[in-house]
């Protein structure tokens, strides 16, 4: 009977302490390493669908670097946002005729193609209004959604952001299952 009672003892204790591992990897994972967010609005169309989930990259604030073109999740005051990385600190952004500059020079957005051609179907001269030069502070980045008639970001409302808003980088689409894709 004894040895009934430290058997069944030692078998709680090693559940106990595989439940607690898990947990623990699980907080870290979720909180250090990578985390599911939902799109919400329609801001990045077609790249990003509302109410699709992302999984976010979050090593990248610690051991990477961000690059213009990723797809990045802000961290608001009580919102999350998924916008396109346009402007790095330090850079000066602009945009004329249509046509992104970064630094004075023009940059390629091919993931605006599908975009663009809906603008002009719908008689927009222009998928993004003309505006700039802004020169990004340093610590501060500037962003856009992808559906530039579409979406509040640096241009109109949202500001520039600091790394620490960021919360990662997105590109994988999990959600809806029929859906699954990496994003670009």
């Amino acid at each position: 009977m004894k040895s009934e009672n430290v058997s069944r003892k030692k078998s709680i204790f090693e559940w106990a302490k595989a439940i607690i591992i898990a947990v623990v990897l699980a907080l870290l994972i979720r909180n250090f390493i990578f985390a599911p967010y939902v799109v919400d609005g329609e801001s990045m169309e077609p790249t990003l669908h509302d109410h699709e989930r992302v999984f976010v990259n979050m090593t990248v604030k610690y051991i990477g670097e961000f690059k213009r073109g990723d797809i990045i999740v802000l961290n608001g005051d009580d919102v999350h946002y998924v916008k396109r990385l346009i402007g790095l600190p330090g850079d000066t952004v602009e945009m004329k005729n249509d046509q992104l500059y970064i630094n004075g020079k023009k940059v390629a957005e091919p993931y605006l193609k599908a975009n663009k051609k809906q603008a002009k179907n719908k008689g927009f001269n222009h998928l993004t209004d003309d505006f700039g030069p802004i020169k990004v502070p340093d610590n501060k980045y500037f962003v856009m959604g992808d559906n530039r008639r579409n979406s509040m970001d640096s241009r109109n409302g949202l500001g520039l952001f600091t790394k620490k808003q960021i919360a990662g980088t997105s590109k994988f689409v999990f959600f809806p299952f029929n859906d699954i894709r990496k994003t670009n």
